[in-house]
């Protein structure tokens, strides 16, 4: 029977009512507790790591899980991690740049109400997230929610209450389970014998989201250059600036370049992504500036992946080459 590791982190799953709002106090031997049925799909195992909302939940957490897999990586054939939902599509994607090329599966699942509660979708999740880890065909990052399971660079949590709160974005689910039942829409990656993933153990925070809203200046861009080392502008559409390549903002653009900062040009639409060169006002500014444009990448890809990317170098042309490196399908050019 094979082996599977729960690295408990906390969120709604593992919440009860503090008198203050939910909070988490459910320890991860008592999630598995609630879900006995789990015992007939493999040996199950529980390590908690932290008990956080995820809110809270940010870069060194990230660093923290991945080391927490790559400690256990040998003793067990994969990895069960249960996080709250707000920042799950975050950590999904920085998981899939911290560990790369893993042929045993590392499965992130939580839910929209405590496990301790009647109508939770908690246990559901539970049991599908460990049905998937335990299969011998699974492996890398993966998303598992509401009977879907996601590619951990393509997840998005699009509902703040609904049981079905996450999609995949611009990419085909890579399964299903229906009735306790696998059903693989994409052929599953095949790993020679003796593979081993890589583990990444450094990331860069000191990355900006600007989101434009029309009538925006320049003014936050030039304040905040010197406190981040990357900014990701989300605009309009297939991705433009006002201005074009003459104004405000382009003229913020170049002062960022100069400074050997990093700037991701994406747009804010949640589908079919950006194309800088269909409009003059996204053109211009893709001829003129040597920016990165993410395409269809989800923000929290994007936002991952550059974070992951500085913190191997800061060198601007070695960030290009390491962003536009496709990993886990996250980047379709």
């Amino acid at each position: 029977m094979r082996r599977i590791l729960l690295l408990a982190t906390g969120g709604t799953i593992a919440s009860k009512e503090s008198g203050q709002g939910l909070s988490p106090a459910i320890t991860s031997e008592e999630i598995l507790s609630y879900v006995p049925a789990v015992g007939e799909l493999c040996r199950m195992e529980a390590v908690q790591l932290m008990n956080l909302d995820s809110t809270n939940i940010g870069p060194k957490h990230w660093l923290r899980i991945a080391a927490a897999v790559q400690e256990h990586y040998e003793s067990y054939d994969g990895f069960v991690i249960t996080h709250g939902t707000d920042t799950m599509a975050y950590t999904a994607a920085a998981l899939s740049y911290l560990i790369q090329d893993s042929p045993k599966p590392i499965v992130i699942t939580g839910s929209q109400k405590s496990i301790c509660l009647d109508d939770t979708d908690a246990r559901r999740n539970l049991y599908n997230s460990v049905l998937y880890a335990a299969d011998r065909q699974s492996h890398d990052v993966s998303l598992v929610f509401d009977g879907k399971v996601i590619l951990g660079t393509r997840a998005r949590k699009e509902r703040s209450k609904s049981f079905n709160a996450f999609s995949s974005v611009d990419y085909p689910e890579a399964a299903v389970i229906r009735d306790r039942k696998l059903i693989r829409y994409l052929a599953p990656r095949t790993y020679h014998y003796g593979a081993e993933p890589t583990f990444y153990d450094r990331l860069e925070d000191k990355v900006l989201l600007l989101t434009l809203i029309p009538g925006m200046g320049a003014e936050a861009l030039e304040l905040l250059r010197d406190s981040y080392q990357a900014v990701i502008l989300q605009s309009f559409g297939v991705g433009g600036l006002p201005g074009g390549g003459n104004g405000p903002l382009a003229q913020a653009v170049s002062e960022w370049l100069a400074a050997g900062k990093t700037i991701v040009m994406m747009t804010q639409v949640p589908y079919e992504g950006s194309d800088m060169a269909v409009y003059q006002v996204g053109q211009q500014v893709k001829e003129k500036f040597r920016l990165i444009e993410a395409y269809n990448m989800t923000l929290e890809a994007a936002a991952a992946k550059l974070m992951w990317a500085l913190g191997q170098t800061r060198d601007p042309d070695q960030v290009r080459e390491l962003f536009y490196r496709p990993v886990q399908f996250d980047v379709i050019r």
